[in-house]
């Protein structure tokens, strides 16, 4: 595939190990399953144009409808230096139609600086959050997918070179198999066996070292995330009882929330709610936060990662909360489809390590011991 005279972003050496084309395929096939006459929304930057374009030829060839939303490199950042007041407290007329008229939508993290963001100020973020959120409900409303294009920036962020990175990413899509829906399938029915136990269970505990905290998850449904919405994926999840959290948890994996550098999170929980809140790095971002409405100091997700083809964590959440071996809680917004009942514009999922000696347990009865599951 001819992108221009110049490659300024390496697009040779990512499709080199990654297969945009089939990677599109994927997506529209599986992931969405678009069909004719449907309007597809399709979000990302520059940098995932080989992405992009195939995506274009792929739903275009489904006999339905592609709109491209492309972002420049420092857009992000720009609009919140220069919005009025207003501009951060609402949302254009035209992003809510457009959002409620569409079928589907994609959105592939592809960044030209993952730490673009790092200078705005949080509040700011949390207010803009805030205020888009019946954007933000209309889509979800729709079938969507969220996936990552490799760049050189989110490479290093993952410690990796350019190629290597492209490789990883191919293992963790299933992509560098034969059958990659064959790999999601075989996915699918392992956790479906996982449903099928902890959701006999009343309570889950998750202990490892700095952390011990139990959850209600009585009359809450499971959900099995199968790769039909991110993909990656590989997990299965709930919303817990909205106040039935007791304990504290280290959050070992760092995370990167808009490009802020939020490392060694630590919450204690008092019936549902948090208490008390540290953070080696990005303190700021956590207070702030959880101060974005009264359904964020609340868990919306439950979620334990199943995917052993994601090898180690990258500093994307997308791939990170799915490694096999973790497990995640989300302060904030619940999934509708769990029965969860919190409300938020706030949904940020936080991610513990179980591998180096951690375990779950499902009404007292270890489910996975050292990062392995023991059904």
């Amino acid at each position: 595939m001819s992108i221009g005279v110049t490659d300024p972003y390496n697009f040779a050496e990512v499709t080199e190990h990654l297969d945009p084309a089939a990677f599109a395929d994927l997506i529209t096939g599986y992931c969405l399953d678009v069909q004719p006459a449907q309007q597809v929304l399709v979000r990302s930057t520059t940098l995932a144009a080989p992405l992009l374009l195939e995506l274009q030829r792929a739903i275009l060839e489904r006999d339905a409808w592609c709109f491209l939303r492309v972002e420049l490199p420092g857009e992000a950042a720009a609009f919140y230096r220069h919005a009025r007041e207003h501009q951060l407290d609402t949302y254009p007329p035209l992003a809510y139609e457009e959002a409620r008229r569409i079928h589907a939508t994609v959105g592939i993290q592809a960044p030209d600086d993952t730490r673009a963001l790092i200078g705005i100020d949080p509040a700011l973020m949390t207010r803009a959050a805030r205020g888009r959120s019946d954007v933000r409900e209309q889509m979800l409303r729709k079938r969507w997918c969220g996936t990552l294009w490799p760049t050189p920036a989110n490479a290093a962020l993952a410690g990796m070179e350019l190629g290597e990175f492209a490789r990883f990413v191919a293992g963790a899509l299933f992509l560098d198999r034969p059958d990659p829906v064959g790999g999601w399938t075989e996915l699918r029915q392992f956790q479906a066996a996982l449903i099928e136990r902890v959701s006999k269970a009343r309570t889950i505990r998750i202990e490892a070292d700095g952390t011990d905290i139990s959850l209600d998850v009585s009359k809450r449904v499971w959900v099995n995330s199968d790769g039909k919405r991110n993909m990656p994926s590989g997990e299965v999840f709930t919303g817990p009882q909205e106040r039935s959290a007791n304990g504290r948890i280290r959050f070992t994996i760092p995370s990167s929330p808009s490009g802020v550098d939020v490392r060694d999170v630590e919450l204690e929980f008092r019936d549902g709610a948090v208490i008390k809140a540290t953070a080696s790095r990005g303190e700021e971002y956590l207070q702030r936060a959880l101060q974005t409405d009264e359904g964020a100091r609340y868990l919306g997700e439950l979620g334990i990662g199943t995917n052993y083809g994601i090898t180690q964590p990258i500093g994307a959440i997308l791939f990170d909360e799915k490694l096999g071996g973790t497990v995640h809680l989300a302060l904030g917004r619940s999934y509708p489809e769990t029965k969860g009942t919190n409300i938020s514009a706030l949904h940020w999922d936080l991610i513990c390590d179980l591998r180096p000696g951690g375990r779950i347990l499902a009404d007292g009865v270890p489910i996975q011991e050292n990062g392995h599951f023991t059904l």
